[in-house]
């Protein structure tokens, strides 16, 4: 029997993850670093760790409702608000997900499929693109470029659009590039949006992670709020990666159509988890203002390392990422990255894993201690010096 052939094709036919390729290889290499997994090294905050372990000695071992504890509901939809001036109703208009992850999934699974087309701005988190070809559904690559700081114009949406577009799915800041979007360069888009009648899935999971001034989100324009689903969580921001723990808001027709994908496919996510989240939104503005700062620091060092060792880089303004470009080496992305690894043992992402528009830039994560990234700077430059 030939079980290669009883797989679903669209399954069969979507390539793994191009950003795991070199780190089987890395965990089996002596001295090798990596900036490769974007990854908070910071432990989560101790009040968090330790509402978790106080949850579990009270014995809260069991399923908490589907949408997620009502308290934890509730100091989402506070903290949505007091952050992104957007209201949402805690008891129909928010979901607690296993991480950002299943927002996503849960949101194309509910909006669209076969004959629907979604639009996808790369370069853009490895996920989106298969998530819409699982549907069943087209997805319509908009490259955005580094000459207009990979930033997203209401005209390239424009270019795009067709009878069956049905979503646009757009994530600022962005992973990889570190590209942010402020209220003025949204204002155009939202208009296309409305003018088309299409609807937004917006991932803001690093919206707490911009340097110099506040996350706009595109569902707090106006008119914008009952077109977008929000996707955001814990795990960036508040160093909560193990935890898998994400939420959705929109509106409550959307969220009660997400919701019946949720409750089948998932049930609820961790018990343990959702009482540490309520602690993270309580009581940890300072751990996360103190982490900011320190990314800030790191992408400062980083940028200007990337450069001074001979590699044009855009500064990012947001999340934990630096994009330099490396076409000046006559390198493709695969073979930099690979003749890296192999060379200095440093271990970074080519950037075509994030869409082919990536071709020709690497993704360093400075989501690692000044220490780890000053040595891999060092090996940076030996490996510049010999190209």
């Amino acid at each position: 029997m030939n079980l290669i052939d009883k797989i679903n094709p669209i399954v069969k036919n979507i390539p793994p993850s191009g950003i795991r390729k070199f780190f089987d290889i890395v965990t089996e290499m002596k001295d090798a670093i990596s900036l490769g997994v974007g990854e908070p090294d910071f432990v989560t905050p101790w009040r968090v760790r330790e509402s978790g372990i106080y949850s579990l000695e009270k014995g809260h071992t069991h399923y908490t409702s589907n949408w997620g504890l009502a308290e934890l509901r509730e100091e989402i939809s506070t903290y949505v608000l007091n952050k992104y001036n957007i209201q949402y109703d805690p008891k129909d208009e928010i979901i607690v997900t296993v991480g950002g992850s299943e927002g996503i999934d849960i949101a194309l699974r509910t909006l669209v499929g076969n004959g629907d087309e979604v639009l996808v701005q790369q370069p853009c988190f490895v996920s989106y693109k298969p998530c819409v070809e699982f549907c069943g559904a087209t997805p319509i690559i908009i490259e955005t470029k580094e000459d207009n700081q990979f930033k997203l114009t209401a005209e390239e949406i424009e270019e795009k659009i067709t009878p069956r577009t049905k979503v646009l799915i757009m994530s600022f800041p962005n992973n990889p590039t570190g590209a942010v979007m402020t209220k003025d360069e949204l204002e155009p888009i939202a208009e296309v949006i409305k003018k088309h009648d299409l609807l937004v899935i917006s991932d803001e999971i690093y919206s707490e992670l911009t340097y110099g001034f506040r996350h706009t989100s595109i569902a707090s324009l106006p008119d914008m709020r009952d077109r977008t689903i929000v996707i955001n969580g814990f795990s960036k921001a508040f160093a909560m990666t193990g935890w898998r723990m994400g939420y959705t808001c929109a509106h409550r027709d959307i969220t009660g159509a997400m919701f019946k994908v949720h409750q089948y496919a998932i049930m609820c996510s961790p018990t343990t988890s959702q009482y540490a989240a309520i602690e993270a939104l309580k009581n940890c503005d300072d751990e996360v203002e103190m982490m900011n700062r320190e990314y800030d620091r790191r992408r400062r060092l980083i940028i200007n390392g990337l450069r001074k060792a001979g590699l044009k880089c855009f500064e990012p303004q947001g999340a934990f990422y630096a994009f330099p470009s490396i076409k000046e080496t006559g390198l493709n992305s695969n073979d930099f990255c690979e003749k890296l690894l192999m060379e200095e043992k440093l271990a970074v992402v080519p950037g075509n894993a994030f869409g082919d528009c990536g071709e020709g830039f690497v993704r360093m994560s400075y989501a690692y201690s000044a220490d780890t990234i000053n040595s891999a700077l060092e090996r940076i430059n030996r490996f510049m010096s010999r190209l």
